[in-house]
């Protein structure tokens, strides 16, 4: 096991450094990278696809969803910049995977999923391994989670059509939001918002990536 795990952490780095000049960095912070050699990637895949849980891509976990590959779990967790008070909302639990990344870096993490089966999934293997600093519930990641806002960083992993208002209105000033932005099966980008203290945003476009569509309402099991 503890190879696959390097192996990962090796692809991991060999991927930044081969978009450095597009994400702006060389390297990821050693807390993001100490966490992801940590958490167990083979725990929130299905069973049939544990020999792969390591590799450096995305894998099916049903629902027509996926796991984001690694490379993408620690780019999106180091833009956020994460502090260990701060408070999280995450959109699109999927299988938990980033969410336990998040909750291993910050005080609390607020996580929202569509599909009820996924986001019951996923709450129940989060316990099982021990995590008392996540709240989930299953809604419209459009909407965001206003009970809990304002949030210190906002994290989507399915790509949006636009950038909801809703998020930055539930975002802390100096502040950042990471979505992908996009139509499925059209290009898509992942953006980095920041929002100054004045509450304007700036936004970056950092590179071309593809994830499932975020979506608004109920799916069909």
């Amino acid at each position: 096991m503890s190879n696959d795990i390097n192996r990962m952490i090796t692809d991991i780095e060999r991927e930044v450094t081969y978009t450095s000049h597009m994400i702006g960095r060389k390297v990821l912070a050693d807390r993001v990278m100490q966490v992801m050699s940590r958490v167990p990637r083979d725990q929130f895949v299905p069973p049939e696809l544990r020999a792969y849980a390591f590799a450096n891509g995305p894998l099916t976990i049903g629902h027509g969803q996926t796991i984001s590959q690694p490379y993408i779990v620690a780019l999106m967790t180091d833009l956020l910049e994460l502090e260990p008070d701060y408070r999280i909302l995450e959109i699109g639990t999927g299988s938990g995977y980033q969410t336990a990344i998040l909750a291993e870096l910050v005080e609390h993490v607020y996580t929202m999923e569509l599909i009820p089966d996924l986001s019951d999934k996923a709450e129940h293997r989060l316990q099982e391994l021990g995590y008392n600093n996540i709240s989930c519930q299953v809604g419209n990641g459009y909407e965001g989670w206003q009970e809990h806002a304002p949030y210190d960083g906002i994290i989507v992993t399915a790509a949006a059509a636009y950038i909801p208002p809703s998020l930055i209105e539930q975002l802390k000033s100096r502040r950042k939001l990471v979505i992908p932005v996009g139509q499925a099966h059209m290009p898509q980008e992942l953006v980095l918002v920041d929002k100054d203290a004045e509450g304007t945003t700036h936004t970056r476009i950092l590179l071309d990536v593809a994830f499932v569509p975020l979506r608004q309402g109920l799916m069909e099991e």
